[in-house]
């Protein structure tokens, strides 16, 4: 049977179109978005309302490209890249700190022209990669604690402290949650991720929160944004407001009152507010139903993957694309206190659509492998 199975692991089926389609969907309204968003603050930061539709067009095509080859790559390749991967990221995140912060953060890496690198950004699925590929070895050791779980959570947290150190704590959080979930679908016991690995992760997300002041003011200002109107609680606000302006049906594509010059950098992390006030309840309702449709598509190809590597890969890039699509949403509806993590396929940001385009390919490289496709195309 092993004989046969590693015959068809070549042969490849038909991609998930859902996925496909759902992520064609996002990316054609993030950039027109990111245009819209950005049209006004370009214009008079740069002269020329295009600057970051431009950027964000050719991060789209490149992303595109990039998807098409590793939906074609049998993502079992993947495994003999995976250590020369993890190294190969810690240099690059721990580069940053040779260049000057931004906005009191270092986590970009300049390119010149051709804008810049976030490392943190291939950081999280360098993890997924790692648990794929070594939980599919450890199998049923999942369920002891010091050598199924503890080793997993030192390594991510490795990574994620690199990030941290960055002052990214949103993405530091988002490389733990996926960490805890991909352990969860491995087989790890409850009393163990519930009982010791959760409270664990929650207590130090609150340590992290309260020794740093500025995250402690983002953590005031969530719970009563206009204590600070003109500091910490003004984005906040200002989301709002354009989300209030919105209603049901919005003011019209190009129409938002709030990115010109109210929104600090609308086209980034709070691009949702603007969707909310130029396409209304409408049109985030469609952009939140496509990301479900997304999640629900990438569970389904992980349950029918023709092995655990297959499973738990796929696991990994829904919940990464998962998790930073209901944080950037919460945070913009007050849901949450305010923190960086850019809306998947439709903020703006190079780095961030590149690898997630890629990361996607890989997703419907699975779907192309899941069992009963090659049978069914036979027949």
């Amino acid at each position: 049977m092993k004989i046969i199975r590693s015959k068809r692991k070549n042969k490849m089926g038909e991609i998930d179109y859902g996925i496909f389609y759902t992520v064609v969907l996002l990316l054609s309204i993030g950039v027109i978005m990111v245009y819209s968003a950005s049209s006004y603050y370009a214009m008079f930061r740069s002269g020329d309302s295009m600057y970051y539709l431009k950027k964000q067009g050719i991060a789209a095509l490149v992303g595109v490209v990039a998807m098409a080859f590793t939906m074609s790559m049998d993502y079992h390749k993947l495994k003999k890249y995976t250590a020369m991967i993890m190294i190969g990221c810690v240099p690059l995140l721990l580069v940053v700190f040779l260049f000057p912060s931004v906005n009191g953060a270092q986590r970009w890496i300049p390119l010149g022209p051709f804008g810049s690198l976030q490392p943190s950004e291939l950081a999280k699925y360098v993890v997924v990669l790692f648990l794929a590929r070594s939980l599919e070895v450890k199998g049923e050791g999942v369920k002891q604690f010091s050598t199924g779980i503890l080793p997993y959570l030192g390594v991510s947290g490795f990574y994620a402290a690199l990030v941290l150190s960055q002052k990214n704590l949103s993405i530091a959080s988002v490389i733990m949650i996926v960490t805890f979930i991909t352990l969860f679908a491995a087989g790890g016991k409850l009393k163990h991720l519930f009982g010791i690995v959760a409270p664990v992760m929650f207590a130090a997300a609150v340590a992290f929160t309260v020794l740093e002041p500025y995250r402690m003011k983002r953590l005031m200002s969530f719970t009563n944004p206009w204590n600070d109107p003109i500091g910490d609680g003004y984005q906040l606000i200002q989301s709002f407001y354009a989300l209030g302006a919105g209603g049901v049906t919005g003011l019209g594509l190009g129409q938002s009152r709030q990115k010109t010059l109210y929104m600090p950098e609308p086209h980034n992390d709070f691009i949702f507010s603007i969707i909310g006030e130029e396409l209304g309840l409408i049109g985030c309702i469609c952009i939140i139903t496509l990301f479900i449709i997304f999640i629900w598509r990438g569970i389904s190809v992980a349950m029918k993957a023709r092995d655990t590597y297959g499973t738990l890969l796929a696991i990994g890039i829904t919940s990464v694309i998962a998790v930073q699509s209901l944080i950037n949403i919460a945070v913009v509806t007050g849901s949450m206190p305010v923190t960086g993590v850019p809306l998947p396929f439709i903020s703006y940001g190079g780095t961030a659509l590149l690898i997630n385009m890629t990361a996607v390919g890989i997703l419907l490289n699975i779907s192309r492998q899941i069992e009963g496709k090659e049978e069914s195309k036979g027949n």
